[in-house]
């Protein structure tokens, strides 16, 4: 099989001289190719058929050009595989590239602007007036006043002072003052306003304290005889809010003040009389 391998090959290569270059055509004396035995081992065979292809290269090197008649794979295109191989490795390299460029894009942070920030806080529920300054002073006594708010999806009630936990707001940091827009219901000692379903005129005004997470929640999930778990865990992000003031409902005078002060009454002291 070695011998008629190097056999096809040879006649395959003499073929693409004489048929596909015109320079071969116009000589006039023939090129006389030795004869190869077929009983010589196929080391031999190899050596001699390297040694004819280096002859022929050397004496038609200007206008030799590699081709091959048959659609073998033989040794003439290890160049074209190689390139061929290259740009596969190129087209590999540019896929990375542009996964790393996509994971780079996703990783970038969105910006907003001014008018997107105000439309989504607003969604939410509330909207940022500004940094506290050393100058204010938010927080005042208590006052007989409660209110409820929608903030996302969760509905509080809220008096002056209360301090509540709500899922992180966006587009606030810490100290920030906001204003807590979409109020359902306000009530008081003497009268209570419930709106349909929110209050335009009324407003409930809070400072954000703090931007932290909650407790962790473990999630274990389990498929019985599959050989399957999975243990996960979630802490959620949160922002605790100090209401510092409710508007929109006339809120009553100080009730310790309002009620009238007792009198200090003695009580007849009963003496004990010897018989």
């Amino acid at each position: 099989m070695a011998n008629r391998r190097c056999v096809n090959s040879l006649i395959g290569y003499t073929r693409a001289i004489f048929f596909s270059y015109s320079p071969f055509k116009s000589l006039e004396t023939p090129i006389h190719l030795p004869i190869l035995p077929l009983s010589d081992s196929p080391q031999n065979l190899t050596s001699k058929f390297y040694q004819i292809q280096l002859n022929v290269q050397a004496n038609y090197s200007s206008n030799f050009c590699r081709h091959f008649s048959s659609g073998r794979n033989d040794s003439g295109n290890e160049y074209d595989n190689d390139e061929e191989v290259e740009e596969e490795d190129d087209g590999e390299t540019s896929d990375e590239e542009a996964d790393a460029g996509a994971v780079s894009l996703s990783n970038q942070k969105r910006v907003y602007s001014l008018e997107e920030k105000e439309n989504e806080a607003a969604d939410i529920g509330y909207r940022v007036i500004g940094p506290l300054e050393p100058s204010d002073r938010p927080f005042k006594p208590f006052e007989p006043a409660f209110a409820v708010i929608q903030i996302g999806s969760h509905q509080f009630k809220v008096s002056n002072g209360d301090c509540i936990y709500t899922e992180r707001l966006k587009f606030c940091e810490v100290n920030d003052k906001l204003v807590l827009n979409r109020v359902l219901m306000l009530g008081s000692a003497t009268q209570t306003i419930i709106g349909r379903p929110i209050l335009s005129d009324a407003a409930v005004h809070a400072v954000v304290e703090e931007h932290a997470l909650d407790a962790k929640v473990i999630i274990f999930k389990k498929k019985r005889r599959k050989n399957y778990r999975r243990t996960r865990g979630h802490r959620q992000e949160l922002t605790r809010l100090r209401i510092t003031d409710i508007q929109g409902i006339e809120k009553p005078g100080n009730i310790g003040a309002s009620k009238p002060v007792k009198e200090a009454v003695k009580k007849p002291v009963n003496v004990a009389v010897a018989a």
